[in-house]
């Protein structure tokens, strides 16, 4: 992979020490870190918005069967049940 060299103004300096100590953290170099940044922002802006009816379900693992109707619950009481 060819890298480049840059230099970037105005970042914010607490922005910075949490990327650089995450990136210590992580056994990353700045470098690195900052790559996976962009490319995690630059995915999230290519991804493109459906249509509410092509949403798929999501399997949010075992013990979660009933997390809908557990909101509902938490959200509305026993209401929307007796309707």
């Amino acid at each position: 992979m060819k890298t480049t060299q840059i230099t970037v103004k105005e970042v914010d300096q607490k922005t910075f020490q949490e990327l650089k100590a995450a990136a210590i953290k992580s056994k990353l170099t700045v470098g690195a870190a900052l790559n996976i940044a962009i490319e995690t922002w630059l995915s999230s802006l290519r991804k493109t918005k459906g249509k509410l009816s092509e949403l798929k379900p999501t399997d949010w693992g075992p013990g979660t069967e009933h997390t809908s109707e557990e909101i509902d619950e938490i959200l509305y009481g026993n209401s929307w049940q007796s309707s």
